[in-house]
């Protein structure tokens, strides 16, 4: 199954001269998403996570059935002040100013192995800023898995751990 076949374009989306890849239509394809889900765990299992990351919010969408296909447990990462309780957080470098990424306090116990997930890799910042949050915690973070990967902006030379990405797209 091509998986390619299930991802819309919106051009001009969110603003000129962006083109969106729009995940809504391989999410509403059972069968397509249900062979993603099942092909990103078929590759992630070698890494021997005993929890899953998922970044905010379309990487939630991804990583909770993930860890379900895996018996897994499942972790938020989110934007500043979104989640409740003690937080611990990792305010990283945007082109434009700064961005924060939060995960509950005791949500990953240190030696944890922790794969990261998100919908979609771009330029790789929010990615690697997950990466350094978890390292933080003393995880082990032994990989990150996209369902896209856009490799013309060269996201995955910010990271330094394996990447999966189920779909590449060259422009």
């Amino acid at each position: 199954m091509d998986l390619k076949d299930h991802i819309r374009h919106v051009p001009d989306f969110p603003k000129k001269g962006i083109l969106f890849y729009d995940i809504s239509t391989l999410l509403a394809h059972k069968d397509a998403w249900r062979h993603a889900v099942q092909q990103l765990g078929k590759a992630i299992r070698p890494y021997k996570p005993t929890v899953l990351a998922g970044i905010e919010s379309r990487g939630f969408i991804v990583a909770a059935p993930l860890a379900l296909e895996l018996g897994l447990g499942f972790v938020m990462l989110r934007k500043k002040g979104k989640l409740p309780g003690q937080t611990i957080r990792y305010t990283y470098a945007l082109e434009y100013g700064t961005d924060t990424i939060e995960v509950q306090e005791g949500a990953v116990k240190e030696g944890e192995t922790v794969v990261i997930v998100d919908d979609l890799l771009a330029t790789g910042g929010t990615m690697a800023a997950a990466i350094h949050l978890l390292r933080l915690l003393k995880a082990n973070v032994a990989a990150c898995a996209f369902l896209i990967e856009l490799s013309f902006l060269k996201g995955r030379a910010k990271l330094d751990v394996p990447v999966t990405s189920l779909m590449l797209y060259d422009s």
